[in-house]
């Protein structure tokens, strides 16, 4: 029997609980008003997939866990095929201590993964088609004062009704994986506030809200008042009027001097709307909202408040080493922060809806979003799959219409790739939905643009395209950029450049990478030089840091410098897991990261941070390479990543001269320098001076050999305890002379024997049981069992 599509609509849009006295109409507001408590807490935990609740009722193992929870959490990026797509069960035990007859009550889920029922009581109460995207259950029918047993069925099975297709290039984690609420409100309530804003300049601004109401006993007496403050609190704008209808509008005229939102100075008024009762207030939402207009100019550039702005962006997947996409607001909010840290000012939100946290992170950071529906690869489908389609469209629209930081609804990417209906790859029937999904989305939310990636048929149909350009790394040179997104250009009317970069593992390091033009060099240590050309980098190269390094150095050239281009967005932010890539050199990670799994910046972060960021600083490229080898009396050229205006570097308390940085030269923006290393250590500094005189400062040791290793005959291991306990157990290669063999690149395999546990199954660079070496090098934290037995390791190769 096929599956049934059905949809739940957020009732609300709020994030916080809202309590307030504002003015003599709500000095009488009494405890009516709506309360939303978190309860992630303190929930059992069963991994079985009956569809029985008696049978998961009548299961013994039950375990003890907090929400958010992933079981995909670390059987994603274990060693083993597959992971787990099946069902499983949530509990808890809900107190309530008063039922109000004159309330409704409700749970929230943020986000469940992929299909969700929910019982109150041994009743059935709701459930839910898609993962992604937050839903309401109300319970008000089903519970009793007192305890109240909630059960709640997740299921991850692959379904191909449902999006996004299994064949994507990044897991589909099982579980309750955001935040859950328990909400009571009034019987008459907000349902909602979609707030727009009709005009905005720099003089004045309007403001439009229409609020939807529930009135099931078609009260009377019901009225609506809405409040602006500006961003330091201060009331601009108020109105009363009487609510008869399921929807009331408001408008503000003339708001003056708006204080705009914008990605350097993300301004945020205040919404606060109150529904009272015969001039008692009943129930309150509180929005934020930004006055910022954009335009994507005909092919030419982004627009931001009638201002030329170059989007300098990056993509993001919502997952975190050791927890998967089961991540806390915390996690979320220091993706974001970091971003923006980084100099960021766009993000794609990668390949589907997020926590509620990222949007409200973004909105206070000023990091514009591509917000994307998860029709990712699959083709098209049946109409089941269809609706469920359209009803996660409308979900992600509706939750998420008011973030002023969202500039485009994306309606999907790669869509026509690995079809998984039969004739699903075909154009007319998938061009003819994505026209529906276009009208959808301009009809529901007509303040953003919409747009694809990588689907050339209907490039034409959406507002915003972006094709598939991967110089230098799935083929070409990355040199060839410039000549790529001039052909782009023209052809499409608003073109932006969505993934661009390539695979790096944090500590390979090459003395000579492959060059702009995919040329890879002699090292050096030859008489004769010979330069072999590669076709495919993604497949021949050596995923070295500074290969990345320079990619990106070049992609930021070539951006930071065209007047006329709209900017683009890298692949992808942090490392993320896949199930389509057990072969890369971390098994499971899409290494494309600018920071591994945990957020630990990479080499290639310095390099954005040094064009696009504010804050002053300098890096010596690189403080994963500290270890290298070279004939004697050959320089290597250094480079230092800095946003300062001029450095100096000095090398063994030497200066080897200042320089002036300079956007138009290339790499590293002109601060390179030739460095003749001595055999042992070397001692480097760098020092940058900004225009204001203020200096800041980054020091490296590099300890240099003239000898190269010989090939590699044994693996020596070594520990050092961290400062959390553990221990960083290290393997280095060696030759039959001792020397650290920096050219070997095969993978080893760390086991514990006794006296601990390896931290196995992240994904990180010291947290994968199987890992390929880096210039000689792989390590791996083990944390020990507390039993004082002396911890036994080994590793194979």
């Amino acid at each position: 029997m096929r599956k049934q599509s059905y949809h739940y609509s957020s009732f609300f849009t709020f994030i916080f609980v809202f309590q307030f006295c504002l003015g003599s109409l709500f000095a009488q507001a009494t405890t009516d008003l709506r309360t939303q408590t978190n309860i992630n807490d303190n929930w059992l935990y069963l991994e079985n997939n009956t569809p029985n609740l008696n049978d998961a009722q009548k299961a013994a193992n039950w375990t003890g866990i907090n929400l958010p929870h992933s079981w995909n959490s670390e059987d994603a990026t274990d060693l083993n095929p597959g992971y787990r797509r099946d069902a499983s069960w949530y509990q808890k035990q809900l107190n309530i201590a008063q039922i109000d007859p004159n309330q409704r009550y409700f749970l929230y889920f943020e986000g469940a993964n992929v299909t969700t029922k929910v019982y109150v009581n041994g009743k059935e109460a709701g459930g839910h088609i898609g993962g992604y995207i937050g839903f309401t259950i109300d319970i008000t029918n089903f519970i009793k004062e007192g305890n109240n047993a909630v059960f709640v069925r997740v299921d991850n099975s692959y379904d191909i009704e449902i999006i996004p297709s299994q064949k994507s290039d990044f897991f589909i984690y099982g579980g309750i994986t955001r935040d859950v609420w328990l909400v009571s409100k009034y019987k008459n309530n907000i349902d909602n506030l979609k707030i727009t804003t009709p005009q905005v300049s720099a003089k004045k601004a309007s403001l439009q809200i229409i609020a939807s109401t529930v009135n099931p006993e078609n009260a009377k007496d019901l009225s609506l008042t809405v409040i602006l403050n500006n961003p330091k609190g201060k009331k601009v704008a108020g109105k009363t009027v009487s609510v008869s209808g399921k929807t009331t509008h408001i408008t503000f005229e003339n708001i003056k001097n708006p204080e705009l939102w914008d990605t350097q100075k993300p301004n945020l008024y205040t919404v606060t709307a109150v529904l009272s009762e015969k001039n008692k207030a009943k129930d309150s939402i509180n929005e934020k909202v930004g006055f910022r207009w954009f335009e994507f100019k005909d092919h030419g550039p982004f627009y931001l408040n009638g201002k030329r702005l170059l989007l300098r962006g990056t993509h993001r997947h919502e997952e975190q080493a050791g927890v998967g996409a089961a991540m806390s607001n915390a996690q979320h909010r220091a993706d974001m922060e970091s971003i923006k840290k980084m100099g960021a000012n766009f993000v794609r939100l990668a390949h589907y809806p997020q926590d509620p946290e990222v949007y409200k992170a973004c909105d206070e950071l000023g990091l514009l979003v591509w917000d994307e529906l998860p029709w990712c690869r699959g083709g098209i489908g049946d109409e089941l799959w269809k609706t469920n389609t359209r009803n996660m469209l409308a979900e992600i629209i509706n939750q998420n219409y008011n973030h002023p930081s969202i500039i485009i609804w994306s309606l999907g990417n790669e869509m026509n790739w690995l079809p998984d209906f039969p004739d699903g790859d075909n154009t007319e029937k998938t061009n003819a939905f994505l026209t529906e999904l276009n009208t959808i989305a301009h009809k529901m939310g007509p303040n953003r643009k919409t747009a694809i990636r990588k689907y050339y048929e209907g490039s034409q149909i959406v507002d915003v395209f972006s094709p598939s350009i991967w110089s230098g790394w799935y083929s070409g040179s990355y040199k060839s950029y410039q000549k790529a997104i001039d052909v782009y250009k023209k052809e499409y009317k608003h073109f932006i450049h969505a993934e661009y970069g390539g695979d790096s593992h944090v500590g390979r390091h090459s003395e000579n990478p492959v060059t702009g033009e995919n040329i890879i060099k002699a090292e050096g240590w030859e008489e004769a030089i010979v330069q072999t050309k590669v076709a495919n980098i993604a497949q021949i190269g050596d995923w070295s840091e500074n290969y990345i390094v320079d990619l990106f150095d070049w992609h930021l050239h070539i951006s930071e410098n065209d007047p006329t281009f709209v900017g683009n967005v890298q692949w992808a932010f942090k490392d993320f897991a896949t199930p389509l890539r057990p072969e890369d050199d971390i098994p499971y990670m899409n290494q494309k990261g600018l920071t591994d799994r945990n957020g630990t910046p990479k080499d290639a972060y310095y390099v954005f941070k040094s064009y696009w960021s504010d804050e002053p600083f300098t890096y010596i490229e690189s403080h994963t390479w500290t270890e290298r080898q070279g004939p004697e009396n050959t320089p290597r050229v250094l480079s230092v990543f800095s946003n300062c205006e001029k450095v100096t570097l000095y090398h063994e308390g030497k200066s080897l001269g200042e320089k002036q940085r300079n956007i138009a030269s290339y790499p590293a923006c002109g601060l390179t320098w030739d460095v003749t290393f001595k055999k042992g250590e070397n001692a480097l500094i760098a020092i940058g001076k900004n225009k204001d005189g203020k200096t800041v400062s980054d020091t490296l040791k590099v300890n240099y050999r003239f000898t190269k290793n010989e090939s590699a005959v044994s693996l020596q291991l070594s520990s050092e305890k961290l400062k959390n306990g553990n221990y960083l157990v290290t393997a280095i290669a060696i030759d039959n002379n001792n020397l650290r063999c920096l050219d070997y690149e095969e993978s080893v395999y760390f086991q514990c024997l006794k006296g601990g546990k390896t931290m196995k199954s992240q994904g990180t660079p010291t947290g994968s049981e199987s890992i390929r070496m880096a210039n000689g090098k792989a390590s791996i934290e083990v944390i020990p069992d507390g039993l004082n037995i002396p911890i036994e390791m080994t590793v194979l190769n």
